[in-house]
């Protein structure tokens, strides 16, 4: 037997130890969770996204009352900017999560279909992503989704 033992990298911040560009964003994504629409669940998210152009673009999370009808809020961030700027590179997305009347003191990830998603945009830009996951305690940094998600599924492992 074989065994392959994985690490990642995460940096973990204080939210004064980031710069004043992640700070932006952080922030953004936190005004973000203000339109969510948690209707179920009343857990909302809102996601931020650092363009190459310097424009940022925010979504939250949908929810709907057949479950998987919903979407994510970095799903709904990444689509609209897919849609909207699609020669525009995605460099760093920030995630902040509300609930019940505060945000989390636990640091919000992306799922796993989000983390999918982030795969796709770093492969079809061939750039890797600053991830930046807020929480009140601190804010997680990883630089490349593939530090959440590393054995993923990819472009590379289809025949073309």
């Amino acid at each position: 037997m074989k065994e392959i033992n994985l690490t990642t990298k995460i940096s973990v911040y204080l939210l004064e130890e980031c710069t004043e560009a992640e700070k932006k964003l952080i922030e953004e994504a936190k005004q973000a969770t203000k339109n969510a629409y948690a209707r179920y669940s009343n857990f909302k998210v809102g996601a931020a996204l650092l363009l190459e152009n310097g424009d940022v673009l925010t979504g939250n999370n949908q929810e709907n009352a057949a479950y998987p009808s919903g979407l994510c809020a970095e799903r709904t961030a990444v689509f609209f900017a897919n849609a909207n700027y699609p020669n525009e590179k995605v460099v760093a997305i920030a995630v902040a999560a509300y609930n019940n009347g505060k945000f989390t003191k636990e640091v919000i990830t992306p799922c796993g279909a989000c983390r999918q998603v982030l795969l796709e945009v770093e492969n079809r830009y061939k750039t890797p992503m600053r991830i930046l996951m807020y929480s009140d305690e601190g804010i997680y940094v990883v630089e490349s989704i593939r530090d959440l998600l590393p054995l993923s599924f990819g472009d590379e492992m289809l025949e073309k």
